[in-house]
C-alpha cells in the first residue's frame, strides 16, 4: 500500500479495499444475522495479510451483532488495523470484542441524532465517536465518513461487511479495489450484494488489472473496481505486496 498516502492526499479519502468471502451463489450467510464460516485456512491467512496491509478495517453494526469480530491480525505477522464501525444509533455492545481488544481503540461512526450519553459511555471505553450526516435513506453518509477518516490520516481502509455495507460501497462507487474469496459451496441464503441501482451495462462495475489464484479449494479474485474505461494504472494492482 505504498501508494495509499499519495492517494489520500489527491482524493481526500483513504484507498478502499473491499474484501469478503462468498459462496458460489453469492451468499455470505445462510440466514440474516447468523455467522457462516466460508473461507478455508489459507484464505483466512490471506485475509489477515490484507488486514495487516491496511491502516483501518470497517464493518457495519450488523456484523458486530452477528459475528462479534476482533478485527485483529492473528494468523500472520503484522500490525492490526484500527477498527471502524458504522453504527447509526450507537448500538455497539459494551462487551463487544472491538471494545475489549484495547490495542487500538475503534472509531465508531454515527449520525448527528446519536444520544450524547451513549457517546460518552463509548468514549469512556476507549472508542472515538465521530458524527456525520445521514443520506436520503437515513443511512450514514459514507462519502463524508471517508473524508473524516482521511482527515484522521487513515491512508488505507479495508471493508469487510456485512451485506448492507458491501452493497452501499459498491452502489456509491466508493471501493477502489476488491479481493473476493469464492468458496465451493451453494448456500441459498443472504446475498452479499443486492440491487446496485444500475440497468445500463456501460455503467456496471468491472474489474481492471484483475487477477485470480486458487488457495486450497477457494478461488481468490482481485482487481481495481471501475464503471468506465478510466485508466487505473496509478492504483495498486496488488494489496499488501506479498498477499498475491
Amino acid at each position: 500500500m505504498a501508494l495509499a498516502p499519495d492517494y489520500r492526499k489527491r482524493n481526500g479519502r483513504p484507498f478502499v479495499t473491499l474484501s469478503y468471502a462468498q459462496s458460489l451463489d453469492g451468499c455470505i450467510s445462510a440466514r440474516p444475522g447468523e455467522p457462516l464460516a466460508l473461507s478455508g485456512q489459507r484464505s483466512l491467512r490471506l485475509t489477515h495479510q490484507l488486514r495487516a496491509a491496511h491502516d483501518a478495517i470497517l464493518v457495519g453494526i450488523g456484523t458486530v451483532f452477528s459475528d462479534n469480530p476482533r478485527l485483529t491480525v492473528r494468523l500472520v505477522n503484522g500490525s492490526s488495523p484500527r477498527p471502524v464501525v458504522v453504527d447509526s444509533f450507537l448500538r455497539t455492545p459494551l462487551d463487544s470484542n472491538i471494545l475489549t481488544e484495547r490495542s487500538r481503540g475503534p472509531i465508531i461512526v454515527t449520525s448527528h441524532k446519536a444520544d450524547d450519553k451513549k457517546v460518552k459511555i463509548l468514549e469512556s471505553r476507549g472508542a472515538m465517536v465521530v458524527k456525520v450526516t445521514s443520506n436520503g435513506n437515513g443511512l450514514i453518509n459514507l462519502t463524508e465518513m471517508l473524508g473524516v477518516l482521511g482527515d484522521l490520516s487513515v491512508n488505507s481502509l479495508m471493508v469487510e461487511g456485512g451485506a448492507r455495507i458491501i452493497t452501499s460501497f459498491l452502489m456509491e462507487k466508493l471501493a477502489d479495489f476488491i479481493v473476493l474469496t469464492i468458496a465451493p459451496v451453494l448456500v441459498g441464503g443472504l446475498r452479499a450484494v443486492s440491487d446496485l441501482g444500475e440497468s445500463d451495462p456501460s455503467q456496471f462495475l468491472r474489474l481492471q488489472n484483475q487477477g485470480h489464484r486458487w488457495l486450497g479449494k477457494d478461488l481468490i479474485l482481485w482487481g481495481n473496481l471501475t464503471s468506465n474505461c478510466e485508466d487505473h494504472a496509478q492504483l495498486p494492482t496488488a494489496v499488501g505486496g506479498a498477499c498475491f
